[in-house]
């Protein structure tokens, strides 16, 4: 896979699948926009540029669509143009039930892991338009095919995301644009293993891993490998796709 000197947006990529995937793009030869709220960001340019790389970080909140257009403005100032964008950044469900989420708890969710996407499609779709394409790559999950309980209004946002991405790569596929999503399964970032290691989840965690077909959850380093190839030429034919990345979790 050779992305060298193509520019690439890559959101929530201060940690877990984010900060893997900008890693491994860059070693591809990217020159990677290190988007994310968390500082922890510009610790993953500076690795990036440590190595020899070309990266810069962009403080952002992904559900403020000005403060979007201005990382998108940003990118385009640093490295004159935007090859490709890895729309990652999200939050996780509240683990509680329907009718005990509050409205503050939705709209969150629903901010950051569906309008924040959205936000982060329309400012790049501006940018590639004007340099004949590119090439995107949503996160959703494999909730955005199925559901678990007490994840609601994850679900519903994840669910929203594969539908986004499927409009979006129909509005654009002949302006030179494709867009597709990744549907991983549980990954073993901090995230996750936070959440599993509290006593009132491992037992159900346990059960969620015996649901994946492999009997392991996955690597954040499998999920950017997939990421990279929908970005790169190889998949040059492949657009509006949700791909599972879920070690056969959708399969059961």
């Amino acid at each position: 896979m050779d992305l060298t000197d193509r520019t690439i947006i890559i959101t929530g990529a201060g940690s877990g699948i984010g900060a893997a995937t900008a890693l491994h793009l860059a070693e591809a030869g990217a020159n990677i926009a290190v988007v994310d709220l968390d500082p922890a960001g510009e610790v993953i340019a500076d690795k990036i540029q440590s190595g020899g790389g070309k990266a810069s970080f962009f403080r952002t909140d992904v559900s403020d669509e000005h403060q979007v257009e201005a990382m998108v403005e940003g990118v385009v100032a640093r490295f004159g143009k935007i090859d490709g964008a890895f729309n990652n950044a999200g939050v996780e469900q509240c683990n509680l039930a329907l009718h005990e989420l509050t409205a503050q708890q939705w709209d969150r969710a629903i901010a950051v892991d569906l309008t924040g996407v959205f936000n982060c499609l329309k400012y790049e779709i501006w940018a590639m338009l004007e340099t004949g394409g590119g090439s995107i790559v949503n996160t959703a999950s494999s909730l955005g095919k199925v559901a678990i309980p007490n994840a609601s209004e994850y679900v519903a946002a994840k669910h929203g995301v594969v539908g986004l991405t499927l409009a979006a790569a129909t509005d654009y596929g002949q302006k030179g644009i494709r867009v597709n999503a990744v549907m991983p399964g549980i990954t073993n970032t901090a995230l996750v293993a936070r959440i599993s290691a509290d006593p009132r989840f491992a037992a159900y965690f346990d059960k969620l891993r015996d649901r994946h077909v492999l009997g392991r959850f996955g690597e954040p380093g499998e999920i950017a490998e997939a990421v990279g190839w929908l970005l790169s030429d190889s998949a040059s034919f492949v657009t509006g796709t949700a791909m599972a990345v879920d070690g056969g979790f959708l399969a059961v």
